[in-house]
């Protein structure tokens, strides 16, 4: 199956999160990550949001690691020392991408993951917008289908299909929530 290194910073949204998710588990793809990539996500996301209880931060891991069990990319850290990237602190990234087998490493943060330095691994960096498009194109029912039920199932605050399309929007994939608007 299709396997993507989901990056920290594309987990932090919790809208862009859920899509992603309910893609995974309608099976368009198989998601990866590492502690360290949860780690920062925790971190973020407690930034972003300090009032936010630390346990529920954290419970938010432990269900993605529950739902998705064979996500957890272990091993990586042995890879680092020999990546050469932009941003050595992105190394980790790449190197649980390397480890889980990903063909594409999903990020907001493209400039960090050249091609040049990819390509060696079989690994593309995909900008969630462009991710999303990919699914869509490949299964438009199915995709639409997870959103109506995303959509359904938002309860704070409760949303419509319309409402969820702008979340997504404002979280930075807009060229997939045109799209989306276009195939309902």
């Amino acid at each position: 199956m299709y396997a993507a290194l989901l990056d920290s910073c594309v987990l932090v949204p919790n809208v862009l999160t859920d899509t992603l998710l309910r893609l995974a588990e309608y099976g368009f793809f198989r998601p990866l990550w590492s502690q360290r990539i949860l780690d920062e996500m925790e971190y973020a996301i407690h930034k972003v949001h300090p009032d936010f209880d630390e346990a529920k931060i954290s419970g938010r891991s432990v269900a993605m690691n529950a739902t998705f069990e064979d996500a957890l990319v272990s091993g990586w850290d042995e890879l680092i020392a020999g990546l050469d990237l932009p941003d050595d602190n992105d190394r980790h990234v790449l190197a649980a991408a390397i480890a889980g087998g990903a063909q594409s490493l999903v990020t907001f943060n493209l400039k960090h993951f050249p091609i040049t330095r990819l390509e060696n691994y079989g690994i593309e960096a995909r900008h969630p917008d462009d991710f999303l498009l990919d699914q869509l194109d490949l299964f438009p029912a199915l995709a639409l289908q997870s959103l109506r039920q995303q959509a359904d199932e938002l309860s704070n605050p409760a949303s419509d299909l319309p409402s969820l399309l702008n979340r997504l929007e404002r979280c930075g994939v807009p060229r997939f929530v045109d799209q989306a608007r276009l195939l309902l």
